[in-house]
């Protein structure tokens, strides 16, 4: 009876501890922040309007989405898992007095709903973006854009690409910006 019982527990214990695991969004990038002097040249080339929809995939300390609501009068929203960002970026935005434009959801960006953006930002690793691809492939409405921070979507062809420079913090780094229509 104890050997069942046992077995039993175990197999509980396995159970939730899969669960858990299934649950639990992977993390695509480490935060890297991007300069800001970058990040308006991500939503510039974007073309983002006052009033479109913009996600921003792993929003890190959410600049991207700050400057998307506070500079382009957009509704802007974040994703980012990790807890400390999140906290951080959120309580920014609400300083700020950016809430009625501007939010970071701690939400697994692979099961966002890629149908309502006009503009998506994205720096994340190569891998990432190949995870990424055929979802929004899939998942986008016709005529939204996607900007991808140095990495490009290898199964997609570039609307437009560029290069800026940046001086942050001291030195000099060239990024490359990606430019995809739907």
């Amino acid at each position: 009876m104890r050997k069942v019982f046992f077995a039993a527990a175990l197999a509980a214990l396995l159970a939730v501890l899969l669960v858990g695991q299934a649950q639990t969004p992977e993390k695509l990038a480490p935060y890297y922040p991007t300069p800001e002097s970058v990040v308006k040249q991500m939503l510039e080339l974007g073309e983002l309007k006052t009033g479109e929809l913009h996600y921003d995939l792993g929003s890190g300390d959410g600049r991207v989405v700050i400057m998307a609501a506070q500079k382009f009068g957009a509704r802007s929203m974040g994703y980012e898992i990790d807890d400390d960002l999140h906290k951080k970026s959120s309580a920014r935005i609400l300083e700020l007095g950016l809430g009625k434009l501007a939010s970071i959801t701690k939400d697994d960006l692979m099961k966002a709903d890629f149908s309502k953006p006009d503009l998506i930002t994205v720096y994340l690793l190569p891998s990432s973006n190949d995870k990424l691809e055929p979802i929004l492939g899939q998942r986008m409405k016709k005529g939204s854009r996607v900007v991808s921070h140095d990495f490009a979507f290898n199964g997609w062809k570039a609307d437009k690409t560029i290069n800026v420079e940046d001086n942050d913090e001291g030195y000099s780094r060239s990024h490359t910006l990606y430019l995809y229509r739907r």
